[in-house]
């Protein structure tokens, strides 16, 4: 490939760039994160996110159309480096790379930089702490036509790689946003979103409120579930039936059965 530059050394500064921001602290001062993985860049770069470097190494493609998606993106003007497996597996965070990986700017909007029709589904996940339960909570967010989801008084870091990898890539086109408990409440009333968290051993099961409406379900961190100022805030409190002996569902799951029910009662048309 013309143009292309090479890294050879594991001391590359690339190299030791890619590797800084494996922590949060380097990717906010930085403002840049990373993407690794074919199907997480091929979807970055269709749904139109601007990439600031493509790293590739063909030793290490585990697919046929790796060369493909390069040639396009180095075509868009993207600089393109070509590495040595040594160098590409210094700056990998997998364990079995593919041979892909790109340097990003930070994902996440603010709350006003949201762009939402009338009467949206929203999902707010409070407190996170796994990137692997945010990143699968994106995908379903896609599945269920989510118009935005926002972290709200987050642990997980939204541009944590992990957080990607568990999106594979939905996070590059699905609208997000931080936002902190407070600024949630009065942004929601504003707008006149109704929210329904999922709380065990709420009185009302999540089958019984109306979300044909503006309305934000809310869930909260894996142990502890959502704070008691999201309890007590909420405009309903909801729960998912627990017939066996555990008492509480995965976060991703719990959101999980919460959307598709909105969807269900969203298909018979928006409350007047």
């Amino acid at each position: 490939m013309e143009n292309t530059l090479i890294i050879e050394s594991t001391k590359n500064p690339r190299v030791k760039t890619i590797n800084k921001l494996r922590k949060g602290k380097h990717r906010l001062e930085l403002q840049q994160t990373v993407v690794e993985g074919c199907r997480e860049i091929s979807r970055a770069f269709e749904s139109g996110w601007n990439f600031i470097e493509l790293y590739y190494c063909p030793e290490l493609y585990l697919a046929v159309d790796e060369d493909l998606l390069v040639e396009k993106i180095h075509k868009s003007g993207v600089p393109v480096f070509q590495c040595s497996e040594a160098a590409f597996r210094k700056m990998s965070y997998r364990d079995t790379p593919d041979g892909l990986m790109a340097l990003s700017p930070l994902v996440g909007k603010k709350l006003d930089e949201l762009d939402l029709p009338d009467h949206p589904l929203l999902l707010i996940a409070e407190d996170l702490e796994k990137p692997g339960n945010l990143g699968t909570i994106l995908r379903t967010a896609d599945a269920t036509g989510v118009d935005a989801v926002i972290a709200c008084d987050h642990k997980t870091d939204l541009n944590n790689p992990n957080v990607i990898r568990a999106s594979i890539g939905t996070i590059f086109f699905m609208p997000v946003a931080e936002a902190t408990t407070e600024e949630m409440f009065q942004w929601l009333e504003q707008r006149g979103i109704q929210s329904v968290a999922a709380v065990p051993g709420a009185e009302r099961e999540y089958t019984e409120v109306d979300m044909r409406g503006g309305a934000a379900i809310v869930v909260g961190a894996e142990d502890q579930g959502l704070s008691e100022k999201w309890i007590q805030g909420a405009s309903h409190r909801v729960g998912i039936p627990m017939l066996g002996k555990n008492d509480s569902l995965n976060v991703s799951t719990a959101a999980a059965i919460m959307l598709y029910e909105a969807i269900r009662q969203r298909r018979k048309g928006y409350k007047s």
